[in-house]
């Protein structure tokens, strides 16, 4: 008898399987219960619920991806993706404490720390301390090997001066990838990544900076001077820290993809009730098609933007290069996030402009979307890049 040919057709890229919508619906519960109830007072106030850290740890959501063998979730870095969207809906802060401790930190130290170092890490990482990511300082931003702070091997120790700008999780973290060079004159081959506690000598967290978005996160100088850090706190090989930053940032874009596409959405959702709310001329302003079109348009663009965060996520998960996915996804979501929530405010009118209303918030917090973790200009370069052939 002829064989039986089995056709298996490829699954839509926002189908989730039932282990992930659990999780999506946990994590959208969550935000509703937990977060949104301190959203207006953490951004007038500037400062991050210490009590809320404390519950992302109880809920398992900043070590997703680590293994149970060290206290972790063993999650998918899809999850991680998901839990950055369903937070930032309600609250974009929110979601880059969890986004940054996920696929910068813990991703860092599971790809590049050996295995002493996962025993000691991983597991703090997961049960009780923030993490942050120290690559930035003042002249040292897009052109991110440009970085001056230096470290000196004494003895045992390597002895750190310099300072960073920008470290968003600044405040609240425990642990820190930070990078420094052992040799100026190597260029970026000098550039070594240090895993550095915060109760080191000679490290200290400064100014905390006052944004005009993402408010309740923490984003902090932190200052080095002869900071001593133990050579086995290394992480991965002295001078081989630039192919780690360059390979973590590729991950973490999709991270921020999925902080836009979460709090486009979030801003959506409240315009759209608003407008069929809102009476004007005898009729709620969704029976106008103008306003009709606006609202079909924001929701296509953030249909189009949470495919890019999924596919990019999927393509990680499964070993596949998803560098130009990466740049494409964090590009065209902050650009989504800041035409939708522009929107948002416009649909509210006058209420939209005030800060008695939500939708002025979703946009305050969408603009450093085309900032942080290589601007616009720069993941269009790689783009470019990548496209072209490498030319």
């Amino acid at each position: 008898m002829p064989a039986t040919l089995t056709v298996v057709h490829p699954t839509p890229l926002n189908s989730l399987t039932d282990d992930e919508i659990l999780f999506r619906d946990n994590i959208r519960q969550f935000a509703e219960d937990k977060v949104r109830p301190l959203v207006k007072e953490m951004d007038e106030k500037g400062i991050f619920d210490h009590d809320l850290i404390n519950q992302f740890f109880q809920l398992g959501i900043m070590g997703i991806e680590v293994p149970e063998q060290y206290g972790g979730g063993a999650g998918t870095f899809f999850e991680a993706i998901l839990a950055v969207e369903e937070l930032s809906r309600v609250d974009a802060s929110a979601g880059v404490v969890v986004d940054v401790q996920n696929t910068l930190v813990n991703n860092a130290l599971l790809r590049w720390g050996n295995e002493e170092q996962k025993k000691r890490y991983l597991p703090k990482m997961a049960a009780d301390t923030c993490g942050a990511y120290a690559l930035s300082e003042a002249g040292s931003g897009s052109d991110a090997f440009a970085l001056q702070t230096k470290a000196e091997l004494k003895g045992g120790d390597y002895v750190l001066n310099g300072r960073k700008l920008w470290i968003t999780n600044g405040k609240e973290a425990g642990l820190f990838i930070l990078f420094a060079t052992i040799d100026a004159a190597a260029g970026y081959k000098g550039i070594t990544a240090f895993i550095v506690e915060k109760d080191m000598p000679g490290f200290t967290v400064g100014k905390k900076e006052d944004k005009l978005g993402i408010r309740a996160s923490s984003t902090c100088e932190l200052i080095l001077e002869d900071c001593k850090v133990p050579k086995e706190n290394v992480l991965g090989e002295a001078g081989k820290g630039y192919k780690i930053a360059i390979e973590t940032l590729n991950e973490g874009r999709i991270g921020i993809g999925a902080q836009m596409a979460g709090l486009a959405r979030g801003s959506w959702e409240y315009a759209c009730k608003y407008a069929q709310e809102r009476k004007q001329f005898g009729k709620s302003i969704s029976d106008f098609q103008g306003v009709q079109f606006q609202l079909a348009q924001m929701a296509t663009e953030i249909e189009a933007a949470r495919l890019m965060v999924y596919n990019s996520a999927r393509m990680k998960d499964a070993g596949m290069n998803f560098v130009k996915e990466a740049a494409m996804t964090k590009l065209f979501c902050s650009q989504v996030a800041e035409r939708v929530t522009s929107l948002a405010v416009e649909i509210y009118g006058g209420y939209g402009f005030t800060k008695d209303y939500p939708v002025e918030k979703y946009w305050r917090d969408s603009k450093i979307g085309k900032i942080y973790e290589g601007t616009s200009n720069m993941q269009l370069a790689t783009i470019a890049k990548l496209v072209l052939g490498g030319k």
